[in-house]
């Protein structure tokens, strides 16, 4: 709730706690984790959590971890909006505003980076351009969803494991 940029700009938290503080997932895991939330409606950061905590401790684990996740953002809300409301002119709040985003913006390209190094160690970083530049130019000019990209590039990579099954 006192994060500027919603539930993206919590991902790198999420990050630093679930893989290299707690080591919960590895970064692959953590990375395909990403990509399946970010396939699916809704809040980023609450679609992480559950499954985290499903994947940490089953069920209970994932109602705990949505539960941990909501209920303070809701509290907060309701009593910082009605605090705030009275000062959302104000240069000092602006200017607050105006700071925080290039702090967030930079922590997303951070993690951007690792995922792309990531790509580069695991495909080859020819390939991981190719892809990065494919998918780009699918979004950019062709106006593809992402989610849509995500899917395409699953399927790609799952083709090999369902051609070997079923060639068993």
């Amino acid at each position: 709730m006192l994060g500027f940029g919603g539930g993206p700009s919590s991902i790198p938290l999420v990050h630093q706690e679930v893989v290299k503080k707690y080591k919960w997932m590895d970064e692959e895991e953590f990375g395909d984790t990403l990509a399946l939330a970010n396939t699916m409606p809704g809040p980023i950061a609450t679609k992480m959590a559950g499954y985290i905590g499903y994947r940490i401790a089953g069920f209970w684990g994932c109602v705990n971890a949505l539960l941990a996740s909501v209920i303070p953002t809701v509290v907060l809300m309701i009593l910082l909006l009605g605090f705030l409301q009275s000062f959302k002119d104000s240069p000092r709040v602006q200017g607050m505003t105006a700071a925080v985003i290039p702090v967030v913006a930079v922590m997303l390209a951070i993690m951007t980076w690792d995922f792309i190094k990531k790509s580069g160690e695991t495909f080859g970083w020819w390939k991981a351009f190719l892809l990065l530049a494919l998918a780009a130019l699918l979004m950019e000019l062709l106006h593809i969803h992402p989610a849509i990209i995500i899917l395409i590039c699953v399927t790609i990579a799952f083709f090999p494991l369902l051609k070997r099954r079923g060639s068993k």
